[in-house]
């Protein structure tokens, strides 16, 4: 199988236990938030549930499908991440509209938003440059 399918792959399973962890006793503090930090709630649930089902589709289907959920989910996540980091609120899950900016300490907004940074990231440069040496080249018509 081609590597950038295993890493959807791989992706598909990250996505299935983040969708999780507000089901996993012991994680979620009395107020509700998964490790002490962030509220996640049905939305970002099935957030993380439709990314890890794009993602194994993705790897199941073909390595063109795995380029496209790299290339289009890549940079959406990376800049949620990036936009979290420096307002608290994302734009994926509709935050940033629904509760605008937060006041929240930047050790917080670093812990809440260096994994969307990292994961996005990650795709992009999968999608993008590691796609380069693992995809096959496009077939073209010869003249």
């Amino acid at each position: 199988m081609n590597p950038l399918r295993i890493i959807a792959a791989v992706y598909a399973v990250l996505f299935a236990i983040v969708a999780s962890l507000n089901y996993i006793p012991g994680l979620t503090d009395a107020q509700g938030r998964t490790f002490g930090l962030f509220a996640l709630d049905v939305f970002d649930d099935a957030l993380h549930a439709a990314s890890g089902l794009w993602a194994a589709l993705a790897a199941w289907r073909s390595t063109r499908a795995t380029l496209v959920y790299f290339r289009v989910f890549g940079p959406l996540y990376c800049l949620d991440g990036l936009l979290g980091l420096v307002t608290g609120s994302g734009y994926l899950d509709l935050g940033i509209f629904k509760d605008g900016v937060l006041d929240l300490p930047l050790m917080t907004r670093v812990l809440m938003n260096a994994p969307h940074i990292a994961i996005g990231g990650f795709a992009a440069f999968a999608g993008y440059v590691l796609a380069r040496r693992w995809a096959p080249a496009p077939i073209t018509a010869h003249r």
